[in-house]
Formats: structure tokens, sequence, C-alpha cells
């Protein structure tokens, strides 16, 4: 039996009828059109479900709908045109891309929580996620071009 619940995705409160053990990642893709978080693994290994359950990286294929109510919920959706993609692209930090929106999740939760990451904080986020066509190299050189740049912002003139 569906349940009514109101969930905050990328800002907007949205009301949709979901079965209790529904995941957010089911619920994303399936109910609301959001394609962004892929079903790899289903069992939180790959990353590549990722989004920002307030503010933090969380797997989606591990997390109930229902647990998202209350909480911001974000999908790469809504982060449009952020430095972290513009730095994907740069970089050129992909290859197929499938799991491309999980990476850019966590870097940009871990932007955004631990601005002044260093390498060894950045190698462990990136322990999450799991890409198979390409090496980390391209995505640690976003990730920190990124925090340089923020740093550079945040210096006093």
């Amino acid at each position: 039996m569906k349940q009514m619940v109101e969930l905050t995705v990328n800002g907007e409160k949205k009301r949709i009828y979901v079965r209790p053990a529904a995941t957010l990642l089911n619920t994303l893709r399936e109910e609301l059109g959001l394609t962004g978080a892929k079903p790899g693994c289903e069992n939180g290994d790959c990353g590549a479900c990722t989004i920002n359950f307030d503010g933090r990286p969380m797997k989606s294929c591990l997390t109930l709908s229902i647990e998202a109510v209350d909480h911001q919920v974000t999908t790469i959706e809504g982060l449009i045109d952020t430095p972290i993609q513009q730095a994907f692209v740069k970089q050129f930090a992909f290859q197929c891309g499938y799991c491309t929106s999980g990476f850019i999740m966590n870097c940009h939760a871990l932007a955004e929580l631990y601005p002044n990451a260093n390498e060894y904080q950045i190698k462990d986020w990136l322990q999450s996620n799991i890409c198979r066509c390409t090496g980390y190299e391209e995505i640690e050189a976003a990730i920190t071009e990124v925090l340089k740049n923020k740093a550079i912002e945040d210096t006093p003139s």
C-alpha cells in the first residue's frame, strides 16, 4: 500500500505516493523522472546513485524514500553549471559517463563541507565511488581545481 509523502528535491517540494519499502533511487527515477542518479550495484558499493542529502553525499539505493521526508535532497539535476561540473569537463574527468553524476555529487559535497581538503581527504572521499572506465587522476584534478579556486575566492584582498 502506498502512502503520500512530501519530499524536497532540488529545492522544490514534491508530493508523491510511495511504497514504504521504495528506495530513494527508484522514487527519484520512476516517480519524479530524475534519472541522473544511476542504478549500479544497488547495494551501496559503486556510488553511481549518489545524491546529496542535507548537503552530505548519500547512496540513494540504500535510502528509503520515507527517510527523506523533512530533508533536503539534491540530485545532479539540481547542480546546474556548478564549478565542479565545469571542472569535470575541463579536466576530461569522465569516459562513458555512467558514474559521473555520482562522482560530481560526492565532489560537490566535499568542496562545500571541506573547502580546505588535502590530497589524502580527496583520495579518501573518492573511495566511495567506483569508475571502471578511467583512472581517478582526472577526477582528482577536477576536485583539486575547484578547491584551489575556492581558496582564491575566499582569500581577503
